[in-house]
This record gives C-alpha cells, structure tokens and sequence, in this order.
C-alpha cells in the first residue's frame, strides 16, 4: 500500500500533458490533478493519524486505504477533469497510511526492532516514488493514462485485505475527545497555505487571492495554537511539537523536503531537454525514468541499513549523514552534468542519502513522543515534509521559468545549475540542524495512554 500511494504521487507527472489533451482541460486545471491530492493528504494526513491514537490505529488504517482505494478506482474511470480531481482528492486521504504505518510498528515490535522496520517502511516510499515515475514513462509512452491508476489499485486492494487479516489492533489509546475545533481550524490553515504555495506561479505571488491565502494560513495557525495550547484533549499537543527534538527534526524534514523535491522534479526535465540547447540528452519519458533508478534501488538498502545505524549511533547521524550526501549529490548535478553517467551516479547518491534521511525523521519522531501521539507526531512530520516539497518545485519552477534561453521560453542551463545549487545548500543546512538534535524527556501533558 506504501508503494502504491508513493507511486501515484509520482505517477502524474508524466501524464499530466496527456491529462490536458485526453479530457480537453488547460495546463492549469491538469496541475491541480497533483495539486488536489497534495492538498488533500496534508489536510488528511494529520487528523487520521491522531483518530489512529484515539480510536484506533488499524481499523484507521483501513479506513486511510479504503479511501485511497475509492478514489484510485474513480480516478481510472474518470469522465472528465473535474471528476478526475474530484477522485484524486479523495485518494490523498491514502497519505494517513504512513504515519499509521509507523505507529503500528511502534506499538507493535519490539523496541530493538523498531528502527530497522521504520527505515524498511520509509524505504518503499522512497522506492514508490522512484519507481512511480519510471512506470509512468512507460504507461504514458504506450497505453492508456487510466493504467496509471489501474494498476495503484491492485496492491491497495491487496493490503486492505492484509491489514484486516493479520495486522492487529493495537492497545494503546489516547484517551481523549475528538478535536473538533482544533481539526477545522489544521485544516483550514493548510487548504489556505498548499493553495498559495501551488497556485502562486500561475496567480501571480504579488496578487490579492495569494496574499490573502498567506495572510489567512498565517492566521488560522496562530488561532489554531492557541485553540490547542488551552484544551485540555487538543488535537496536537503543541508542548510536543515545541519539544526541541521534535521541532529540529521538523525543521531538519521541512528544509530536506526542499531540497529533495527539487532534486527528484529537475532530473526528469533536465534530462528530457533537446540537446540543442547545450544541455540536456534528449531522453524520452521512459527513459528519464530510467535516470532515477539507481535512486529507487539505492533507497531500498539505505533505509534499512539507517535503521541498523541509528540502534547503534543514535538516528540524528544518517540524519544528517544522509542531507550531506543529498547535497554533495546536487553539487554534482549542478556542475558535473555533462555525460549521462553523471546524472546517474549522482541519482544513486540521491537515493543513499535519501533512504537515510526518511528512515532517520520518523525514529526520531519515535525516540521522542508518546506512544499514544505516534500517529498525530508523524502525521504532522509528514506534512511538513509536504510544505518543503512544494515550497521547492514552486522555487524550481519559479526559477526555469525565469532563465530562459533567448526570447524562448526553453529554461536556461543556468536555471538548473542554480536550482541544484539551492538544493544543495538546503540539503546542507538540514544536516546542520540535524547534528543539534538532542533527545531529551518530554514531560507528559495529557493523560497516560490506556491499554
């Protein structure tokens, strides 16, 4: 199920030219194909994950793929745009599965074990993701774009079955109230955020309908921390998202999240781009994917293999090990891009470091939160780590839209060499605050969970 949502959040974006001409739709309407379902997930993502805590993190977890099953299944039979991002909206309630997914191992395995099984599990997001835009090259270069989401549903309905035979319920619970208040206003100050950041290239970042979203996000956070900080069963607990791991280790996964959204976005176009322009190999779809393919398989052994490190080392090192090999992999593909080996290589560093940095975020998360807000803990880490994605394909986009070569509107060289070299940077600062990162006890501020 982690392979499948990973890859339909990758999937699209090969398709998304054949979403425009298939259902007779603008370049701006097929965007929010992706768009919808990374709204849709940040906004999910959070509030399944502390009705996990609450209600249960099985029975939540089913309810997360049967979701993302529906809306899989919907979007394959789509008869128009509107319905197309109708279904995907619903398929981003799938974005719940990994937090949930983490809790349960954390519940359920024995602490010795625990970070191997979180670094296998950030893994296969790592490997979806990869994987996702190779079969997309594939798919959208010889059958229909509806197999993109055909073939996701398979191992959704697979693990709902799964899940309900041997995955079993666990015993730990928050005991507390459902959050109404404090999941409206999460909400709202994500819809308004997300929309800002995806649709300021197109509204203009300096127009009325952008300033306003930033202006409303910013305040219904601010009403949002103070709803949670006075009641007495919040939502999220903001003593432990202030808990100084916890903050570092968001701070690390927001400005990670930058760097590797940018990292992973650029390759495909880069390496697509005609030859002509003095960069680029003219590569098809299929074979852009296959680019990133060292990455995918890198990240399978990586997130393991940071779990084994951090039971012995402590998880803010292949932290911060892992963003420094992000970052000297985005120098290299900034100035070392000229040979198609090149790219390659720097994508398999890619997928090391990234394997590394995943597994690292949510043990630390683990190391430092109540077993009863798992789920609210790495919910929310999850969205960050969305927040930084889209804060750095919007920064990406911004920027080849902005170099470009002649009067043409073909991006620069110049706009990728900076784009990786901001990317770096960023991966560079992540490792940075991930060498403050000291665990420390949290003092309980809401009831001990009950089993």
């Amino acid at each position: 199920a982690g392979t499948a949502f990973a890859l339909q959040q990758t999937m699209v974006f090969p398709a998304l030219p054949t979403f425009q001409t298939d259902l007779d739709t603008t370049t701006a309407w097929a965007t929010w194909v992706l768009t919808g379902f990374l709204v849709s997930a940040a906004v999910t993502t959070p509030i399944l994950g502390r009705l996990g805590d609450q209600y249960g993190k099985e029975r939540m977890l089913l309810v997360s793929l049967g979701l993302f099953l529906a809306g899989s299944l919907g979007a394959a039979a789509a008869w128009n745009i509107w319905s197309l991002i109708g279904f995907r909206v619903l398929s981003g309630a799938g974005g719940a599965l990994f937090p949930l997914s983490f809790a349960i191992i954390r519940d359920e395995f024995p602490p010795e074990r625990v970070k191997v099984a979180i670094g296998l599990l950030s893994a296969v997001f790592g490997v979806g993701g990869g994987f996702g835009i190779v079969l997309s090259g594939v798919i959208v270069d010889h059958v229909s774009w509806r197999w993109l989401f055909i073939l996701g549903s398979i191992p959704v309905a697979a693990s709902i079955a799964l899940v309900h035979r041997y995955v079993p319920e666990s015993p730990i619970r928050s005991p507390s109230r459902v959050d109404v208040p404090g999941a409206a206003l999460l909400a709202g100050a994500l819809i308004a955020l997300m929309l800002s950041l995806t649709e300021g290239e197109r509204w203009g970042w300096g127009s009325a309908p952008i300033i306003g979203l930033a202006a409303a996000s910013a305040l219904l956070f601010v009403l949002w921390g103070l709803v949670e900080s006075r009641s007495r069963f919040p939502m999220v607990d903001m003593r432990m998202l202030a808990h100084r791991p916890v903050l570092l280790t968001n701070v690390a996964t927001l400005v990670s999240g930058f760097a590797l959204f940018s990292c992973f976005v650029l390759v495909p176009t880069f390496v697509q781009a005609p030859s002509s322009r003095g960069y680029g190999f003219d590569a098809t779809a299929t074979e852009a994917g296959l680019y990133l393919l060292p990455s995918s398989l890198a990240m399978l052994f990586s997130g393991p293999a940071a779990g084994l490190l951090g039971r012995r080392f402590g998880s803010k090192w292949p932290l911060a090990g892992g963003m420094l090999i992000v970052s000297v992999a985005a120098l290299v593909l900034a100035r070392a891009n000229d040979e198609p080996w090149h790219v390659v290589a720097a994508s398999g560093a890619l997928g090391v470091g990234v394997g590394f940095a995943f597994a690292a975020m949510v043990a630390l998360i683990a190391e430092n939160v109540d077993a009863s807000e798992m789920g609210v803990a790495t919910g929310m880490n999850t969205v960050v780590r969305m927040v930084g994605s889209v804060v750095g394909g919007q920064v990406g986009a911004a920027l080849l839209t902005a170099q470009t070569i002649g009067n043409t509107s073909a991006p620069a060289e110049s706009a990728f060499t900076t784009t990786f070299a901001l990317s770096a940077a960023a991966a560079l600062a992540a490792a940075l605050v991930a060498t403050a990162i000291v665990r420390r006890p949290l003092r309980r501020l809401v009831p001990a969970p009950t089993q």
